[in-house]
């Protein structure tokens, strides 16, 4: 036996097939594919993008390494006061 949702499934179908014609409706669908699949293409490249960068707390993390700085249990502002400091040691 059909479920309500099959026949509602159903019936939005057969109104769709009345409204736009027998004709229209592959294309109709070829255009909601084509919708989908630039959609999914355009999260795929922004996911992409956005674990290619760096966020500017890796940038801060790699620069106080490479200045010799423990960075590990010390906040982003802690941080970049030592290295603040260790800049100005540097420049004397």
């Amino acid at each position: 036996m059909i479920s309500v949702a099959e026949w509602i499934v159903i019936i939005i179908l057969l109104i769709a097939l009345l409204i736009f014609g027998p004709s229209k409706i592959p294309e109709l669908a070829r255009a909601l594919g084509r919708a989908r699949r630039e959609y999914e293409k355009a999260v795929r490249e922004d996911v992409k993008e956005s674990t290619e960068k760096p966020s500017s707390e890796d940038k801060i993390l790699d620069l106080a390494r490479k200045l010799g700085i423990k960075t590990e249990g010390k906040t982003t502002d802690e941080i970049l006061s030592e290295i603040e400091e260790k800049l100005k040691e540097l420049k004397k």
